[in-house]
């Protein structure tokens, strides 16, 4: 199984929703923002998704829960802290 696409739902005023689709059509949902800065978290979660989730196993979520931490320039921080959360 892999993570085939994503799709991000910004619901007024402060919500961020994430969905990830596979190619065995399992789906994920989660809920990746910082409270008034949805574009901010909106784009730290393309990011990661279009750079490095994107093609992998969704059932190595340690690894890549490492991966998305360790990987980034700027650990930790609630922008990065979030994205991870949601996509997770």
């Amino acid at each position: 199984m892999e993570v085939t696409g994503y799709e991000l739902f910004g619901v007024p005023p402060r919500w961020l929703f994430l969905k990830l689709d596979t190619d065995a059509d399992i789906a994920g949902w989660g809920e990746p923002i910082v409270e008034g800065h949805l574009k901010t978290t909106r784009a730290a979660v393309e990011e990661i998704l279009d750079n490095y989730l994107l093609g992998k196993d969704p059932m190595e979520s340690e690894r890549h829960w490492q991966a998305m931490y360790r990987g980034r320039h700027f650990r930790g921080g609630p922008i990065l802290m979030s994205a991870i959360a949601g996509i997770d």
